[in-house]
């Protein structure tokens, strides 16, 4: 691996720095890789934790199914990706740097950093109230790259010529008293394996409540029932049951639950949440363990920057996941906010994720390289739900993603997930799908770094 800025050819490499590294940001930076040549662009990497993050998988590491490590550092080896163990700390989009803190082998950064900035989980669980990161991610710990400016604070600044923007999302408590304190997350690593010890320590017969009808919900509540059948499960949904599938993937859905013992509490909003119960329209629920499942919410350092974001802090992007502010920057992922069919926005999600890491790796090669930039529409074909390790669903929908008539269920229906999640995996470490592709020279140079921004007083002082 390389630590200078130049090379023989006697121009600076374009320097590409994505932050965050899940399905997405991995993805992107690998595909990067295989597309220019080493010796025109420096890509690094940076994140806060050294092995990829399963994301679709958190329901199972919280009921004590352990996963298969998938160290970056193997991931990435000989690709000439710069692998940074850090977390972000802000961005500057004017500048064109992002400031970094290093981060510790557990993806922690010392004292202060227990709001997950920056992580790749950043779950936060209870007592941690923020826990924003990136769903995306990791990073491995080589200590490498590129240059980059240090202050006595321990920030490094990073100065980039392209930026993808891949910090994800964590859980949103949409600011319920009591959720940040008491209720648990799944929505990366560190509160699965939090939930995970909580849920050992349940004796026989006690209440677990899983907050949130959604994907995520109807996963954690059936992998914890088929896992602990001891236990007391109740979910509560703000609507119907299932109330976006087809009738026949709701008729399966009730079927399943019904089997494994769960308590459905429908039409049922959650108003508060205590330590050991919590508060709905309808009254009190006993609750040991109250998992909250109720969507996610961006990164907020998109929102502190100049970027253009929506209200919700993603970043507004085009058809090539460019910025509409800020064309030296792409965002992907959770953290972006793209136009699918019939102009809707892309959900958040793995299935939003990769194509749009597919799409921006192409569209920066393509520019760096002088070619034509591909682009290729955006729509979903399906939603593949896991109902424990037994059932599943695969509900078939449109390309704007409403539920078809069709839909596969049960053992087969999970047999298709687990290989959708096992590709989605691979597709990380293969980000170019096994197809041999040549890595192009570059013809567009970096552009000069902008002086830095000056402080009052030297502006005065000036």
């Amino acid at each position: 691996m390389q630590h200078g800025n130049a090379h023989g050819h006697g121009h600076r490499q374009h320097r590409i720095v994505v932050i965050g590294a899940g399905y997405a940001g991995a993805i992107a930076a690998g595909r990067l890789a295989r597309r220019l040549r080493r010796e025109d662009v420096a890509i690094t990497l940076v994140n806060a934790e050294p092995d990829f993050v399963e994301r679709v998988r958190m329901h199972q590491l919280a009921v004590g199914q352990e996963l298969r490590p998938r160290p970056f550092s193997e991931m990435f080896a000989g690709t000439g990706v710069r692998l940074r163990l850090a977390r972000v700390t802000a961005v500057d989009a004017d500048g064109r740097t992002v400031s970094i803190t290093e981060a510790e082998p557990d993806g922690s950064s010392g004292p202060g950093a227990a709001n997950g900035f920056g992580s790749s989980d950043g779950s936060s669980g209870p007592g941690a109230a923020n826990g924003f990161g990136s769903s995306d991610g990791s990073s491995a710990s080589d200590g490498l790259g590129g240059s980059g400016a240090s202050s006595n604070s321990g920030v490094e600044e990073l100065p980039y010529d392209t930026l993808v923007y891949a910090l994800g999302s964590a859980w949103n408590t949409h600011d319920v008293p009591g959720a940040a304190d008491h209720a648990h997350d799944i929505a990366g690593r560190p509160g699965a394996l939090r939930l995970r010890e909580r849920l050992a320590a349940l004796g026989a017969g006690q209440p677990v409540v899983v907050v949130g009808g959604g994907l995520t919900g109807l996963e954690a509540a059936t992998e914890i029932a088929e896992a602990r059948p001891d236990l007391e499960v109740t979910l509560a949904a703000r609507g119907a049951l299932g109330d976006w599938l087809s009738p026949k993937g709701a008729r399966h859905l009730r079927k399943v639950m019904a089997g494994l013992g769960i308590t459905v509490h429908e039409n049922t909003t959650v108003t508060g949440v205590g330590a050991d119960r919590i508060t709905t329209t309808a009254g009190e629920m006993p609750a040991a363990v109250t998992i909250w499942t109720t969507g996610f919410a961006a990164h907020p350092i998109a929102q502190a920057t100049t970027l253009k974001t929506d209200a919700t802090g993603r970043i507004e992007v085009d058809g090539t996941m460019r910025s509409l502010s800020h064309p030296d920057v792409y965002a992907i992922g959770d953290a972006a906010l793209a136009q699918g069919p019939g102009d809707k926005p892309l959900r958040m999600s793995c299935a939003s994720g990769v194509p749009m890491a597919w799409q921006a790796a192409d569209s920066i090669a393509a520019r760096l390289t002088g070619t034509k930039s591909p682009t290729a529409p955006l729509r979903y074909f399906n939603q593949c739900i896991s109902l424990g390790r037994k059932e599943g669903l695969i509900q078939y929908v449109t390309a704007d993603d409403r539920a078809r008539t069709a839909a596969l269920t049960g053992r087969l229906a999970a047999f298709y997930k687990e290989l959708v999640c096992r590709g989605a995996a691979w597709g990380v470490a293969n980000p170019t799908l096994a197809i041999p592709t040549r890595r192009r020279p570059t013809v567009v140079r970096p552009t000069p770094t902008p002086p830095p921004t000056p402080t009052p007083a030297e502006a005065t002082t000036a």
